[in-house]
């Protein structure tokens, strides 16, 4: 494994830091403002639009699609390329979306692109990749424990030349945004098969966001925030579409998840890592400027253990994330997916801890909103829920070890 950056990786890390000191760090409280004034948490900020035409300018656009394409802007990154990216703009919550390359549009733009029919690709996966719409990704429900797909209680039954959905869903993350203009719903479209056979229930299907039937009930917040993204409850109740909305076939619902979930996954903990190196640069400049008890708190013996503390961890989760990129470019996600199912456990636990004693040596500001810590500390919490919580990862691997061990012979009484 050579991890050292490629001529290409290098060039674009250095112009995307550029991008971020720049442009991005300075529209933060810009981003705030014009979110507040506006009245409505969702609503799209300005100065969003001024920072997508300065990265596409840059050539920092759609930078997570693995294939390159000049159309649309896309240099086509390997995962071990696209790392170290991931983390630059995942010191800031504004910079993912600034370069097209926020969650949930990166996976519903990979299940399009790889999913999709022409048709499909042409209507939704080209506004999506020109950064003129939104999307979401609807597949968690409130009366089942999600983290088992095959409990999805939503139907999606054919009538005809439609498909009329019935259900409810929640933690739609995007839907709330004004410019969300389609929804990827996961539902049941054969809840009858069994054993082996129950994976092929499920089915994913294209559902504009305006069809009759599609109520938005409610947004959720998280720990009392309201994000921008917004996480939705929705109800789909004899709502119609197209039966040509179809993602793939009946029954491939399972198959496209996991195929969007693997690099969705690693994704995040990419971000996950550049949040936590910025929490560590603001927990090392604040104990340097506080004087407590005739002593600069950088002095004290157990900051100096946090601060070392989390250099060290933040650097082997960033290892074990580039050896699940390195083998998800050579092996493929399938023979990646212990790795994948680590960092997914890893990267948000270390990032959790090392805000957690960035808060602590803020103080009472490290709580409040005059700093980053406490919304990040929020956001990177749901990590350990979403795409999975952190016991059905950790279930996955202790499986896989426990599959390398022959069944021993049972010992007679």
């Amino acid at each position: 494994m050579d991890f050292e950056f490629s001529d290409r990786c290098a060039e674009l890390r250095e112009r995307l830091l550029a991008f971020m000191d720049e442009h991005v760090y300075p529209a933060e409280p810009v981003y705030h403002e014009q979110l507040v004034a506006s009245g409505d948490p969702h609503s799209h900020p300005p100065v969003m639009e001024e920072l997508k035409e300065r990265a596409r300018e840059l050539g920092l656009w759609n930078l997570f699609l693995p294939h390159p394409s000049e159309e649309v802007a896309a240099p086509g990154l390997s995962n071990v390329d696209y790392a170290p990216l991931a983390e630059i703009m995942g010191r800031s919550h504004i910079a993912p979306e600034a370069c097209n390359c926020a969650a949930p549009d990166t996976g519903n733009m990979e299940v399009l692109n790889l999913f999709g029919t022409p048709e499909q690709q042409e209507r939704w996966l080209r506004p999506l990749l020109d950064g003129e719409i939104r999307s979401a990704f609807v597949m968690t429900e409130p009366d089942v424990a999600s983290s088992d797909a095959t409990n999805i209680e939503l139907r999606i039954e054919r009538d005809g030349d439609k498909y009329v959905l019935n259900g409810r869903k929640w933690w739609a993350s995007g839907a709330m945004r004004e410019r969300c203009r389609i929804l990827i719903v996961m539902g049941k479209t054969d809840p009858d098969r069994v054993g082996g056979d129950r994976f092929r229930q499920q089915s994913m299907i294209l559902v504009p966001k305006d069809t009759p039937g599609v109520t938005i009930v409610r947004n959720l917040p998280v720990f009392g925030y309201v994000d921008q993204e917004g996480h939705a409850e929705i109800l789909f109740e004899d709502a119609r579409v197209p039966a040509a909305n179809l993602i793939s076939e009946e029954g491939h619902g399972f198959l496209i998840a996991q195929a969007r979930l693997g690099p969705g996954r690693i994704h995040h903990c990419m971000r996950t890592i550049g949040a936590a190196e910025r929490a560590l640069d603001l927990m090392c400049a604040r104990a340097a400027s506080r004087v407590t008890f005739g002593q600069p708190v950088a002095e004290r013996a157990n900051i100096q253990d946090w601060i070392a503390e989390s250099r060290i961890e933040i650097d082997m989760a960033r290892l074990l994330t580039l050896r699940a990129a390195w083998l998800m470019d050579t092996v493929g996600n399938k023979h990646a997916r212990t790795e994948i199912a680590a960092i997914k456990v890893a990267a948000p636990n270390v990032a959790l801890k090392v805000l957690d004693r960035a808060i602590q040596v803020h103080g009472g500001g490290g709580v409040s909103d005059d700093f980053p810590l406490a919304t990040m500390y929020a956001h990177l919490r749901t990590l350990r829920l979403a795409d999975g919580p952190d016991e059905v990862h950790k279930r996955s691997i202790a499986r896989g070890e426990l599959g390398r061990v022959a069944t021993p012979e049972p010992v007679a009484d």
